[in-house]
């Protein structure tokens, strides 16, 4: 029996971001050989993660290459995982890896304890999201050892150049620790909001972090244990 990772992201037409993902996608597929790992997208790349759920061979586990909660979560993902033969995992954040991928990037870029750290995510207008972020907020500053503060790229909430300007009238350094998956629109709006320094994307199209990775693969196996392995339907019956 066929199980299929179906990797999906957002979708993006900056090709940094590109090979962001597709080194991810690619690591996981390398560490999971038993696995038919496919990728995917809810925009602007194709295939599209319901063509995609689809053309699998088997049963499909949609894993979302998402930090939080949303509108393409909610309802591109979730509809594309309601054939018989598919589950939906949750998305990649709150979880203590990313925290830990954080403060490796926070370590590079120099960041000390007399700076005050920003943690920056893309904006939504789903509360859901905004509370996923701010957890993920309280990790990091649990394991910085002092509160951090969140600003938002886009949507509602506070902007990150609100918060930053806030953060800087302390005369202290501030840093961006970025809460973004990879390089792009977003990142790019990081290095106009005032910041000292901005760190790297969970992701930048170099080495995949092992904890990346992982996560990904533990957030299939969650959601594989709700498939259903009598509903498989073969590909040229659908």
């Amino acid at each position: 029996m066929t199980i299929s990772l179906v990797a999906t992201s957002h979708g993006t037409d900056v090709p940094a971001a590109r090979t962001a993902i597709t080194a991810l996608v690619s690591a996981v597929a390398e560490a999971s050989p038993h696995l038919d790992v496919r990728e995917a997208f809810v925009d602007v790349q194709m295939p599209r993660v319901d063509t995609a759920v689809d053309l699998v061979d088997g049963l499909a586990v949609v894993v979302p290459l998402l930090l939080a909660p949303g509108f393409h979560v909610r309802v591109d993902i979730n509809d594309a995982a309601r054939r018989p033969w598919a589950a939906a995992a949750g998305t990649l954040g709150v979880d203590d890896r990313l925290t830990d991928v954080m403060m490796r990037r926070l370590a590079e870029a120099g960041a000390t304890r007399d700076d005050v750290v920003v943690l920056a995510a893309a904006g939504s207008n789903d509360p859901c999201a905004w509370c996923s972020v701010r957890r993920a907020a309280r990790l990091l500053g649990e394991a910085w050892g002092a509160p951090v503060p969140v600003g938002f790229v886009g949507g509602t909430g506070a902007s990150i150049g609100d918060v930053v300007r806030e953060a800087t009238a302390a005369g202290r350094r501030v840093v961006i620790a970025s809460y973004l998956m990879a390089p792009g629109f977003f990142f790019d709006r990081l290095h106009a909001a005032g910041a000292d320094v901005v760190t790297r994307p969970l992701l930048d199209g170099t080495t995949v972090d092992p904890a990346m990775v992982s996560l990904v693969l533990d957030r299939f196996a969650e959601a594989a244990e709700g498939l259903d392995w009598a509903a498989v339907t073969p590909v040229a019956t659908r």
